[in-house]
């Protein structure tokens, strides 16, 4: 691994250049790597950071990546992460038209990283240089503790998707503290609001009676108002107090929860534990906008690096290899999802919607088919629109906000399904639906989403840990159950208990599964209804048990 030579490096700047002047915003250093397709093999286990900790599943990945490298050579193009400076790693045999492309992408990248605010709590964090503290720490305390270290970084990264991401993340964005006493938040944000429901005026008008006491009375409007308000609520104070008494939930993650309440790991002996547990949990947190910005993050480089390279003068000559390039790229799969596809697909689109003033209050108040279809304001504001799209939203927000059935209509999408045909024996994809709401499900179900589980502190008796799964008609990975309490039970140092919803299982007498074949060889499997019941799981001395509940 090197660093690109003068003259390529002279390339990126010259893209640089030229995306800054389309309105991308990114840092000015950047590194850039050549890389053989076996070193790439080799970071992609540890997500292209050459400096994070050392696992034997990296060690495993990178065998099994080779195995299939031997059958199945690939060429990969780029790779970049989020670091500061950004650093992205290149083919070693790329000719220079095609680094010109891949540049755009790159820095497409780039600029998502660095204004997209689901990547906010990774702006101000030289991550790589805290990898690699990281990873001597790990080292340090391999060659005391051996294989034990192993062990607990096993079970920390068996939940290590459970990090409470938007907790972290929303540090960054909350608004400015009340000037507001908080007597008067609760009285306004609480006590009136649950004493009249839905009635407004009466909100509006408790509004106004402070407002009058603040132009009369000044700095004494609070006193004052709280004077009346005792003639009229006498029970205000007396709530308002029992208020103050409860103290409200702190919302933690697991690995949070453990690091802070288990007794094992606060034990004198075990306290290096804890700071392997804090090194899983940073490095999760830190790759969770990564996970949830796939489709936006990939199709905004995508529309840069084809908007930026047809506008170049360098594409002379090549257009017909860009073209093949670009297409295995960003070519739309009749079953499946690209998400290089769809994300580039869908900026475009909402460019145009946007130019045509599209998403103004005016259009959608217009309810005729044909004047919404030839509706055209032409506001010039598109590509200023997909810029705000880039900054503020993540995958599940810009599905459901901008997948329209329109868009489904142009591009001819489809959800497909998939059958049996007895007669030959072969499986059969078939469109399934064109309707804008399987679709979206579709993409939605394919994001991530990690399952929500929370600590039941009134369930967790004699010193077991009750854990409560909240469940959103997506079961837990059953296979997966035994090992990851195994490993909750070791880090918490007692028995550990799972409450979450499985499918209740069919009859005996049943012969039908649970999709029922149609009597004809090509129709429709019919989808039966799916009945879940709660149930829980023990872990007691690594024994596991199941219960119904």
């Amino acid at each position: 691994m090197e660093l690109i030579n003068q003259h390529t490096k002279k390339i990126m700047e010259g893209c640089k250049a030229r995306a800054r002047d389309a309105g991308l915003r990114f840092e000015d250093e950047t590194l850039e790597y050549i890389v053989t397709n076996r070193d790439l093999l080799e970071l992609s286990p540890k997500i292209m950071i050459p400096t994070l900790y050392d696992y034997w599943v990296h060690d495993v990945e990178v065998l099994k990546e080779k195995g299939k490298y031997e059958l199945y050579p690939s060429n990969p193009y780029e790779t970049v992460i989020n670091t500061r400076p950004a650093i992205s790693f290149y083919n070693d045999n790329n000719p220079d038209w095609l680094n010109v492309m891949i540049f755009y992408h790159v820095i497409g990248h780039i600029d998502f990283f660095q204004n997209n605010l689901f990547y906010r709590h990774t702006w101000e964090y030289d991550f790589t240089g805290q990898a690699l503290a990281d990873k001597r720490l790990i080292a340090q305390l391999r060659s005391e503790k051996g294989r034990w270290t192993d062990y607990v970084i096993e079970f920390a990264r068996g939940i290590d998707n459970l990090v409470n991401y938007h907790d972290a993340l929303s540090c960054f964005h909350r608004p400015p503290a009340s000037t507001l006493s908080p007597q008067l938040d609760y009285y306004f944000d609480v006590f009136i609001q649950s004493l009249y429901k839905g009635k407004v005026h009466k909100y509006i008008k408790e509004i106004e009676r402070y407002n009058a006491c603040v132009k009369e009375y000044g700095d004494l409007a609070e006193e004052t108002f709280f004077k009346k308000t005792d003639a009229k609520y006498p029970e205000f104070r007396s709530v308002y107090k029992k208020s103050l008494e409860k103290k409200s939930p702190k919302t933690s993650d697991l690995l949070q929860f453990l690091l802070e309440n288990s007794e094992f790991l606060n034990k004198e002996k075990n306290e290096w534990m804890k700071s392997v547990l804090q090194v899983v949990r940073s490095t999760s947190l830190f790759f969770q906008p990564q996970i949830r910005t796939k489709i936006m993050n990939e199709g905004w480089a995508s529309y840069w690096h084809e908007t930026l390279f047809l506008q170049d003068d360098r594409i002379k000559g090549h257009e017909v290899e860009f073209a093949r390039v670009n297409a295995g790229v960003t070519s739309m799969p009749r079953v499946g999802l690209n998400p290089y596809a769809l994300g580039m697909r869908m900026f475009y689109y909402i460019e145009e919607m946007a130019d045509k003033g599209c998403y103004s209050f005016q259009f959608r108040q217009i309810q005729d088919a044909e004047k919404r279809k030839n509706y055209d304001a032409d506001t010039g504001q598109g590509q200023e629109f997909i810029f705000k799209v880039r900054e503020d939203y993540c995958d599940y927000l810009f599905i459901n906000r901008f997948l329209e059935q329109e868009f489904i209509t142009e591009h001819n999408l489809f959800v497909a399904g998939k059958r049996l045909n007895k007669a030959k024996m072969v499986w059969e994809y078939y469109v399934k639906s064109r309707k804008l709401e399987d679709y979206r499900k579709m993409v939605s179900d394919s994001l991530y989403h990690p399952p929500f589980i929370e600590t039941d502190a009134d369930k967790s008796e004699n010193g077991a840990l009750y854990l409560k799964h909240r469940f959103e008609d997506k079961p837990l990975v059953n296979e997966f159950i035994q090992n990851t309490l195994m490993g909750i039970e070791y880090l918490w140092g007692a028995e550990v208990n799972l409450e979450t919803s499985e499918v209740v299982p069919e009859s005996a007498s049943s012969k039908q599964g649970l999709m029922a074949m149609p009597a004809s060889a090509t129709d429709e499997p019919v989808e039966r209804v799916v009945k879940w019941q709660r149930v829980l799981y023990t872990m007691k001395n690594r024994k596991l048990s199941k219960k119904r509940i």
